[in-house]
């Protein structure tokens, strides 16, 4: 038999032992249970959507930098220092679970690409480590995640776009798999996910920039299929999203633009207007929850920026400040603990 002891039950902080099973515990239930994983503090966090964690890799600050910043998204206020990629890199991309994080691609110097992931654990400040390997080395490579899976479509290789989609499983170090191929080889596309779906939105497909938005089934493998049009044909701009809006901002063709339009990401058409940044850039990267969007960084002739800008997801408006990165950078890369691919 089982014996149940409940001391009180209080805030996270607390000296109270809470409830204790102690022996053998049997638990009956009419519905589904699930037990929940992770220490106490991070689910309370997480679970009021007050530990929603996004996490930049800034990418040229202004050479080529291994610098990883944080914000906590639902504050505002400037970026604070989370650790150093294990190499200088930029144009590489970002995605996450709840727990981890993963940069995957880039460029190191010159027009030399790489095909190393690494990791961090999102709530805990440190270098990032040794993940494993994309299939393919390459650049200018766009991210979408579920719990689960990590998924890199598309990239600049040496010298040509590709059309590669692969996908890691989160949790488990190793080098990524084959999942399918994007409908066009392209390069700086904006990617965000639903818990079933990736997209992957604009970029480059030579010989011109395109408006052109595909999508998967992260949990299968296979080609992408079309979705629809952006209204706007962009490359270079920041994609993010939550449970069911998927949100892309700024971007060039052939100047930089402000522009930040949304789809509804279980149905399939062109995008809708949204607002704009308050500064038109490119290369910037975006990370956010199920209810705030931000988007830090990026590149407007002459020089790159360190603007974080913010808005919300539900809410169709203009973004407003939200702090700035330490550096000047662009070709940043984003993730975040709670975005929509997390269900």
């Amino acid at each position: 038999m089982a014996n149940l002891r409940a001391n009180s039950i209080v805030g996270v902080g607390s000296t109270d032992a809470g409830v204790v099973f102690d022996g053998v515990t049997k638990i009956k239930t009419q519905n589904y249970f699930y037990l929940q994983t992770g220490n106490t503090e991070n689910r309370f966090l997480i679970s009021k959507n007050q530990g929603n964690r996004g996490v930049f890799a800034l990418g040229q600050a202004p050479g080529i930098s291994n610098t990883i910043e944080f914000i906590t998204i639902s504050t505002l206020g400037n970026s604070t220092d989370f650790g150093d990629d294990t190499t200088p890199r930029d144009g590489n991309s970002a995605c996450s679970s709840s727990t981890r994080g993963l940069f995957g691609g880039g460029r190191e110097t010159g027009p030399t690409t790489v095909n190393n992931i690494d990791y961090i654990t999102i709530l805990t400040a440190g270098n990032a480590q040794d993940f494993g390997d994309l299939t393919v080395a390459r650049r200018l490579v766009s991210g979408c995640s579920s719990e689960t899976r990590g998924i890199f479509g598309g990239g600049l290789g040496t010298p040509t776009n590709l059309n590669t989609i692969d996908y890691a499983t989160i949790a488990t170090l190793g080098n990524a798999q084959d999942f399918g191929d994007l409908t066009g080889a392209k390069r700086g596309t904006a990617s965000c996910s639903s818990p079933t779906r990736g997209i992957w939105c604009g970029g480059y497909q030579a010989p011109s920039t395109i408006n052109s938005i595909d999508y998967i089934t992260i949990a299968s493998t296979g080609n992408a299929l079309d979705f629809g049009d952006a209204t706007i044909s962009r490359n270079e701009r920041a994609g993010c999203s939550n449970l069911t809006q998927g949100v892309f901002a700024g971007g060039y063709n052939p100047a930089t633009t402000n522009i930040i339009d949304f789809i509804l990401l279980a149905s399939s058409g062109i995008t809708q207007d949204f607002g704009d940044l308050t500064l038109d850039r490119n290369g910037l990267g975006a990370v956010s929850s199920r209810t705030r969007a931000v988007f830090a960084g990026g590149y407007k002739t002459p020089s790159s920026t360190n603007i974080i800008d913010y808005v919300t997801i539900t809410t169709t408006s203009n973004a407003l400040d939200f702090g700035d990165l330490s550096a000047a950078s662009n070709q940043t890369s984003g993730l975040s603990n709670g975005h929509g691919g997390l269900g």
